[in-house]
């Protein structure tokens, strides 16, 4: 795609609705390792808007990655690698469960790169969340589109020293945690379940963490040492990826307002950062 076809996708809008039930937050803790939801009781908590306004393709109509066919909402970006890049987000309102939801998506902003690890493009989405008393998230997800890896194929040398941690929790990553976390999110991205795929297709050496489950780890990590605080604001970005096959470590230390976070793989390199806004 040239530029300008990629261009004329911005401003591109979608709008989708939905209804908060009780079953997939349930689900979530569980996956999180809460006997009992930390979270008020019919509260969606912070990034779990992120189980409804699921996408519902049907079978016929997945590609071999798992995603749906490209088009649609998205522009057909013909690079193979998809990944969740980062995201930045307002809690302006509370949701419960029994709310009727409605979500307007547009695509701000397309951009291709070309650099050291190949083409790229970059696809920033605003969405704008609405629940019975009005706005009450507004979001900006960014996705960016790769190149399939090449033989021989390392990831860049980190130069980043992690800060200080004050909280750090191990988690120990398997194929479970990753199928139950793509059940949840209705998500048949291959790269996370299908060892097969990821290895001899897409070049990974073992199953993708997702990088939505590693960004609300980290606010779970938040809020398990700030239990009931109200968190306003979440930013993230993802660095590198996380596999099943190595631990991570969540790490967190406070500041005025609210928080610094981030994830470790087994090298003790920072894989996601991300910063968090509370009351």
């Amino acid at each position: 795609m040239t530029a300008s076809d990629l261009a004329a996708w911005i401003g591109r809008t979608e709008e989708t609705t939905d209804t908060v039930t009780a079953a997939p937050l349930a689900g979530l803790a569980a996956t999180l390792d809460h006997a009992a939801a930390p979270w008020a009781v019919g509260a969606v908590p912070p990034l779990g808007h992120w189980l409804y306004f699921l996408p519902r393709a049907l079978q016929r109509d997945i590609s071999e990655d798992g995603h749906p066919h490209r088009g649609g909402f998205l522009p057909p970006v013909p690079l193979p690698r998809r990944m969740w890049a980062g995201g930045k987000l307002e809690f302006l309102a509370p949701l419960q469960v029994g709310d009727a939801v409605r979500r307007v998506s547009t695509i701000k902003d397309v951009t291709a790169k070309s650099g050291r690890s190949g083409d790229m493009v970059f696809v920033a989405v605003q969405h704008e969340i609405h629940g019975p008393s009005g706005l009450a998230i507004r979001e900006i997800h960014d996705i960016v589109y790769r190149q399939a890896a090449k033989a021989g194929e390392t990831p860049a040398v980190a130069t980043e020293d992690a800060p200080q941690a004050l909280w750090r929790r191990p988690i120990t990553p398997d194929p479970v945690l990753l199928f139950r976390y793509s059940a949840l999110t209705f998500n048949g991205h291959r790269i996370h379940y299908d060892r097969d795929y990821c290895r001899d297709v897409e070049g990974y050496p073992g199953l993708v963490f997702h990088g939505p489950l590693t960004a609300t780890m980290l606010v779970d990590l938040f809020l398990r040492h700030n239990p009931g605080a109200r968190v306003t604001g979440f930013s993230f970005r993802a660095k590198r990826p996380l596999f099943d096959i190595h631990p991570l470590t969540l790490c967190g230390t406070p500041r005025p307002g609210g928080a610094s976070l981030w994830a470790l793989d087994h090298q003790g390199v920072i894989s996601m950062s991300a910063e968090i806004e509370a009351q």
